[in-house]
C-alpha cells in the first residue's frame, strides 16, 4: 500500500527545509519554498509520480533556484553586508541539534562564501556536494546537461575550497574561544581579546539599513578588538549568552529579553578567525526559548 502523500511530505519536511536553507540563506524564504512545494502537490496528479521523495526535492530546489536568481539583484541593492539568517537553538523550525538538518555546511562563514557563487553554481554544489544528488537530477533543476552541472559543481567546489574559512571541528575548543571572547568584551580587556583573535580575523556585520552597522568588513585583530570593545561599551544594559548558532557555539545578545544581535564564529587553533554579526531585526529570532 502506497504511503499517503501528506505523510511523505511531513516526513521529508525537515530535509526539504535543510536543502532550501542552504540554497537561500534565510529561514523565512526556506519555509516559503517548502510551503509552495506543498501547494504544488495539490495541483499535481501525484498518482502519476513514480518517486514522490525525489519529486518533492526537485520541486523544492526549482523553487529555490528561481528565488536565488531574483535574490541576486535584491542583495546587490542591500544596505551594507548581506549575511545569512542565523539559526539559533530553541528558535524556529530547524534545530541545530538536528544533525539530519544541520551540519558543517550551515556554518555561518561558509554560507557567506556560498553567497559569492552564481545561482547555478550554488545549486549544483549544494545538491551534489552536500546532499549527494546525482547530476541528472540537478540538471532538471538548473536546465542544463548533467555534464554542465558537473562542471558547475567543480567550479563551485574550487571556489569554496579557496575561500572557505579556517575552522576546527573541536566544539569544546570552539566554545572556549567564544567564552573567552565574551569575557574579554564584557570586562573591556583588550589584551585578552587580542589573545583570542586570529591576527587576520575578519568581522562582518549586517544591519540591513535598519540599525547601525558597519557596511564593509573589518579586518585585523587590533581593528576588530577595538570595534568590539567600543560596541560593548555602548551596550551596558545588554546581556550576552553563549548559544548554538548554526550548529556551533555562538553568541546571542539580548536587551530586556529581546534579541538584538546574533554572532556566529569560525575558529581555528583556539583563535577566532571570522565573526558574523547579524543585527538586522528581520533576521533575528523572535520565538527564542527563554534565556536565563
Amino acid at each position: 500500500m502506497q504511503e499517503p502523500i501528506a505523510d511523505v511530505f511531513e516526513r521529508r519536511r525537515r530535509y526539504l527545509l535543510g536543502v532550501a536553507y542552504r540554497l537561500l540563506g534565510t529561514v523565512s524564504e526556506a519555509e516559503d519554498a517548502v510551503q509552495e512545494t506543498w501547494l504544488r502537490v495539490h495541483r499535481t496528479a501525484m498518482d502519476e509520480v513514480d518517486d514522490v521523495e525525489a519529486w518533492l526535492t526537485i520541486v523544492t530546489t526549482r523553487i529555490c533556484y528561481d528565488v536565488l536568481k531574483s535574490a541576486r539583484a535584491r542583495r546587490e541593492r542591500y544596505v551594507g553586508e548581506w549575511l545569512p539568517e542565523p539559526i539559533v537553538d530553541g528558535a524556529g523550525p530547524m534545530d541545530p541539534a538536528d544533525h539530519v538538518t544541520l551540519d558543517d555546511s550551515v556554518n555561518m562563514a561558509l554560507l557567506v562564501v556560498l553567497e559569492s557563487l552564481s545561482p547555478a553554481e550554488r545549486t549544483a554544489f549544494v545538491l551534489h556536494d552536500v546532499f549527494k544528488l546525482p547530476f541528472d537530477q540537478i540538471a532538471e533543476v538548473v536546465g542544463r546537461t548533467p555534464a554542465a552541472c558537473r562542471q558547475l559543481a567543480a567550479r563551485a567546489r574550487a571556489h569554496v575550497e579557496a575561500r572557505a574559512p579556517r575552522f576546527d571541528a573541536d566544539e569544546t575548543q570552539h566554545r572556549r574561544a567564544v567564552e573567552a571572547f565574551t569575557h574579554a568584551a564584557e570586562t573591556g580587556d583588550l589584551a585578552e581579546l587580542l589573545a583570542v583573535l586570529d591576527p587576520e580575523v575578519v568581522l562582518r556585520s549586517d544591519g540591513g539599513g535598519k540599525v547601525t552597522a558597519r557596511r564593509t568588513p573589518l579586518e585585523g585583530a587590533e581593528a576588530v578588538a577595538r570595534f568590539v570593545l567600543a560596541m560593548a561599551a555602548k551596550r551596558v544594559h545588554m546581556r550576552q549568552h553563549v548559544r548554538t548558532v548554526n550548529g556551533q557555539p555562538g553568541l546571542v545578545t539580548t536587551e530586556d529579553g529581546r534579541t538584538v544581535a546574533v554572532m556566529g564564529f569560525a575558529e581555528a587553533g583556539g583563535r577566532i578567525t571570522e565573526i558574523d554579526l547579524v543585527m538586522n531585526p528581520d533576521k533575528l529570532p523572535r520565538d527564542l526559548d527563554p534565556i536565563t
